[in-house]
């Protein structure tokens, strides 16, 4: 008896100490949130709840605890919280790309946003029909379209810079209808309906980045030498003259510059580059800055560029490659061979900036940073508006599949209550059995195997796809 009372006595002592254990961690996770100086207490809280979750599923179901993959790329929340409204047109993006017809990709390659990566993907590693072939040595690689010796593309790994070195969104509307357009008939068209009949067919995407990170990565850029003197900057038929873009160093280049020196050049193209290249230069006078003020200038520039990215057909961002890869797969119906990867260890990264440094790169970036935040909200909400689609989806096809197995069940069920009936009037019936019945009964293993899956459909939707595996080449 003593024995029993002393055993029964220490298994409530254990009960007790784990329900105080168990509460001490969920005071912890109140006190210090994830990313404070106590984090490894907040991990064991959260190793608390996912043992007792799965423990109190099974191991069958296992596979609902996992992670979603396109979040733990980035970090980002998991419950996303819109900032902007956008219509059912902006963030269904889903465009019908016909490579075997007219259609053309048109690449806007904005400096130092990672553009140079997702550009040889376009090339090598997408699967086509008739791929684009790549030679050693070469700059450029042959992207045709299936029997035909038209390109589907135009980027700088396709056709090279035809408009000009990382052609802005003035000089590519107004140049690649002519570049590509090599037929007599529509030569002979005016210009207005001619870009206005090519507007239907190119599709234009482009990719960006936080402006802090692309504008240090410009810096380091420039400061071992890039100049992009070759950009034409082209508007309204003609380049600039020095006295509208006056250059911020006076030799050949700008190499070994201070982050200092880069900052304090007012005409420096890097201020705002973004914003800048994705609008139409053409309302505010192009480079003539005494058309109107500085605040009205960029205030038209950057709602011009809002304009142009959400009829963009696509647009990815460097901080989510996976996502990036998602959206454009699904906007274009294409697939790429080998997943993005995430690369942080940029160069950009590896330069230790004081606070005060970040905030004045801010400040003459204000208006990248502005867009970036409208970018990253209408990216993240297609992203939201593609991953429930293919959800709802996938559910529509497991409700067919069940309806399509519970009516194969019910008409076996029928044929076996009919047969009884048949022996009795037709006793020879059995040596008579049509090719319908024949077929019934030679699959009825199946059929009685199809039925358990409903079993195992019915699992939670956010199961996880298959980890990406590094592959892209660091920038």
């Amino acid at each position: 008896m003593d024995e029993k009372s002393s055993g029964s006595s220490h298994h409530r002592f254990l009960i007790v100490l784990l329900m105080v254990l168990l509460f001490g961690v969920i005071m912890v996770q109140y006190a210090c949130p994830s990313r404070s100086e106590c984090q490894m207490l907040h991990h064991l809280g959260s190793w608390f709840k996912v043992v007792s979750v799965s423990g109190s599923r099974g191991n069958g179901h296992e596979i609902r605890d996992q992670k979603d993959p396109y979040v733990a790329e980035d970090g980002a929340l998991v419950r996303f919280i819109p900032r902007f409204n956008f219509t059912r047109a902006d963030l269904n993006r889903v465009v019908d790309f016909n490579i075997k017809g007219d259609d053309v990709i048109v690449f806007l390659h904005i400096q130092k946003t990672g553009g140079t990566t997702f550009g040889r993907h376009l090339v090598r590693n997408i699967q086509l029909e008739r791929p684009c072939e790549c030679h050693q040595g070469q700059k450029k690689c042959t992207c045709y379209r299936p029997g035909k010796k038209e390109t589907w593309l135009f980027s700088r790994f396709s056709t090279g810079w035809s408009c000009g070195l990382h052609a802005d969104w003035t000089e590519l509307t107004r140049c690649v209808p002519s570049r590509m357009d090599s037929g007599e008939t529509l030569n002979s068209l005016p210009r207005s309906v001619k870009e206005e009949i090519f507007l239907l067919n190119y599709y234009y995407i482009t990719i960006l980045r936080d402006p802090v990170s692309r504008y240090l990565s410009e810096w380091r850029h420039v400061q071992r030498g890039a100049t992009w003197k070759a950009s034409l900057h082209v508007c309204d038929g003609r380049s600039p003259t020095l006295s509208e873009l006056p250059s911020c160093y006076s030799g050949d280049d700008w190499s070994g510059c201070s982050l200092q020196e880069f900052m304090d050049c007012p005409y420096n193209l890097a201020n705002n580059r973004q914003t800048r290249m994705l609008a139409d230069l053409s309302l505010v006078g192009c480079y003539n800055v005494s058309a109107m003020s500085e605040e009205e200038r960029w205030a038209v520039l950057l709602e011009s560029a809002k304009r142009n990215l959400r009829g963009m057909a696509f647009f990815g961002l460097t901080e989510y490659q996976r996502k990036t890869q998602y959206l454009f797969e699904c906007t274009f119906n294409l697939e790429f061979i080998a997943p993005f990867t995430q690369l942080n260890g940029t160069r950009a990264s590896s330069v230790d900036v004081p606070p005060e440094t970040q905030h004045r790169i801010c400040e003459l970036n204000r208006w990248d940073v502005e867009l970036y935040e409208y970018a990253r909200d209408l990216f993240l909400q297609r992203f939201q508006v593609a991953r429930q689609q293919e959800r709802r989806q996938a559910r529509e096809r497991r409700q067919q599949e069940r309806r399509r197995l519970r009516g194969r069940l019910t008409a076996k069920q029928g044929v076996r209550q009919l047969k009884p009936t048949e022996t009795s009037h037709q006793p020879n019936s059995h040596s008579a059995e049509t090719e319908e019945q024949q077929g019934e009964k030679a699959d009825g293993d199946s059929v009685e195997s199809e039925v358990l899956l409903p079993n195992w459909w019915d699992l939670d939707e956010n199961g996880t796809m298959e980890d990406y595996v590094d592959n892209v080449e660091h920038w």
